[in-house]
């Protein structure tokens, strides 16, 4: 299975550690994936892929993919990488780029509203779920890029104690019975990072 290798990502090694994160090497593992911080520009910059290397629709990064380790224990309660949000100038074009690798489409939802309708189509990479994001019923030219990262966390409260103002209130996740929590922009990280209540349903016999 198709699965993220590694997220290449525009902020300090030192400002993951102070939002509870382990970081050692420049790196920290979430889910398999090695997430590399101080990479050059904003945001997550780029991945590499397992299985799907031919990928191109987004930015593709350099040198050897790495082997998977497993998550540790971060202070944050962070347990796995929940998805990761790619927003699309031409939705049906990604989606053809990752069904040609292989990787396929799972489900499609609708967020319409009066102003800003939006289609969400989502696949499976290993533990983590991509969620690509754009319009419905219009494309434009132009490169799907990288918007924002969600981590499932051991317990929500815990982690709004550990990160006090930094973390926004928590309202109800789109998932029923999950709660989600937004990093607030002050705490100084270049990306969207939104934490998750654990699915309880995933644990259900």
């Amino acid at each position: 299975m198709a699965e993220i290798a590694a997220l290449h990502i525009a902020d300090p090694p030192g400002l993951w550690a102070e939002l509870g994160f382990v970081v050692s090497g420049g790196s920290s593992w979430i889910s398999g994936t090695r997430h590399v911080l101080g990479a050059e520009g904003v945001g997550v910059v780029d991945w590499l892929l397992r299985e799907a290397e031919g990928l191109a629709e987004l930015p593709l990064g350099a040198g050897p993919t790495p082997a998977r380790e497993p998550t540790p224990e971060h202070p944050n309660g962070v347990r796995s990488l929940d998805h990761i949000v790619i927003a699309t100038p031409d939705l049906a074009r990604t989606i053809e780029a990752f069904e040609t690798h292989g990787i396929g489409l799972r489900r499609i939802r609708d967020t319409r509203s009066d102003d800003r309708p939006s289609r969400q189509a989502f696949f499976r990479l290993g533990e983590t779920l991509a969620e690509v994001v754009g319009h419905p019923d219009r494309s434009r030219p132009g490169p799907a890029r990288f918007y924002g990262l969600a981590f499932t966390v051991r317990d929500l409260a815990e982690t709004a104690r550990y990160l006090g103002a930094r973390l926004r209130p928590a309202k109800q996740a789109v998932q029923p019975g999950r709660q989600i929590a937004t990093l607030d922009r002050a705490a100084g990280s270049s990306v969207p990072i939104a934490f998750m209540s654990p699915d309880r349903r995933a644990a259900e016999p």
